[in-house]
């Protein structure tokens, strides 16, 4: 690859939520040392605070974190400049996190104060229509102050089928839903997860060995799950992400072979490493990112980029490929309040990866 030919989308808060980012930002990355280099703002949107890509299209999504929430869709030419192709209200309050379904057909969008999840047709150009669905949820939680209602915080549609699962931080589950691909209809089918009280299911990932990993903002912790015979996830081990408190932990991705997993832990400004292996995650190491409230990170090869919301900066980390561990290199990076960090290789359609 050309070293023109990778680049960072930056997701962030703006001025209407206090932020003090722009809108969607675009840096470019160096293939071979992983140095980024800022290009400047390329979407001028209110509060892009988590951005998807299409499976195949070149086509960006943003959610626009505000009371009355909204989704803005962008082309996205070979330079990675962005050309607005869309902007659909959500029908629910601060959307902050979205994905598209694996056949490209639908926009699933999880409005967080609201505490429901909406789908948007999109398309053959990856244009998303009017809201087709709007799945409200229900349940509570023991902490008081962030569980007095559901409060949906990631969609996971799977990667070969309509099955989605969505985080709720409010009601301690992680819900099964299906998707109708021809109607867009979301069906409620249950509990997936019945994480511990006051877990706050935050963000989730799947593995390469089937699991599926989920970090509790609430609890602080690392839990994993395996299907079950009735369907249902099963727990099979949990770990504290972080022995420093309060934490909040953020975001979680694996290295390329699936060995190591990261998280990245607000209060404690780390990034927590573990080891991977069928039986459950081992922590390995726990690492500065010298900013303040990593709210997203996302890994490229062998280099991992951490937001760091609060200090407005981006860590640039090398890793280890044999044992893991995240070294910093050079200086952070400034944006204002960056808040989700998006792969986009422009050389080859549907190669960039939300982190």
């Amino acid at each position: 690859m050309g070293p023109n030919g990778e680049y960072l989308f930056l997701g962030c808060y703006t001025g209407e939520t206090g932020g003090e980012g722009e809108g969607i930002a675009l840096l470019r990355r160096d293939g071979a040392t992983g140095s980024l280099t800022r290009l400047g703002v390329v979407a001028r949107t209110p509060s892009p605070s988590f951005l998807a890509r299409h499976p195949v299209l070149p086509v960006l999504y943003a959610v626009n974190e505000l009371s009355t929430g909204t989704v803005s869709a962008f082309a996205v030419a070979d330079d990675a400049s962005l050309s607005p192709l869309a902007v659909q209200p959500t029908g629910g309050s601060a959307p902050c996190h979205l994905a598209v379904s694996a056949d490209g057909r639908h926009l699933l969008v999880a409005n967080y104060a609201s505490g429901d999840v909406a789908v948007h047709p999109l398309d053959a150009d990856g244009v998303p229509g009017r809201r087709s669905d709007l799945l409200n949820l229900d349940g509570k939680g023991p902490v008081a102050d962030r569980q007095e209602g559901p409060h949906a915080h990631m969609v996971a549609p799977d990667p070969s089928g309509p099955d989605v699962l969505i985080a709720d931080l409010g009601s301690d589950r992680v819900w099964h839903t299906r998707l109708d691909p021809v109607s867009g209809r979301l069906t409620l089918v249950g509990a997936a997860i019945e994480a511990e009280p006051g877990t706050g299911p935050r963000h989730l990932l799947r593995t390469t060995d089937g699991a599926v990993l989920m970090v509790g903002e609430l609890k602080g912790d690392l839990s994993w799950f395996r299907p079950g015979g009735s369907g249902a996830l099963e727990r099979a081990g949990d770990k504290a992400t972080s022995a420093l408190r309060p934490n909040q932990p953020s975001e979680l991705v694996a290295g390329r072979d699936g060995r190591f997993v990261y998280v990245a832990n607000r209060g404690p400004d780390t990034v927590s490493v573990f080891a991977w292996e069928p039986s459950g995650a081992t922590l390995v190491a726990e690492v500065a990112t010298e900013g303040e409230w990593p709210r997203h990170l996302t890994l490229v090869g062998d280099h991992l980029y951490v937001a760091n919301e609060r200090s407005h900066t981006v860590t640039v980390f090398r890793l280890d490929p044999d044992t893991g561990l995240p070294q910093v290199q050079g200086d952070p990076v400034p944006e204002g309040s960056p808040t989700c960090i998006l792969r986009w290789a422009a050389h080859k359609a549907g190669q960039g990866m939300a982190g």
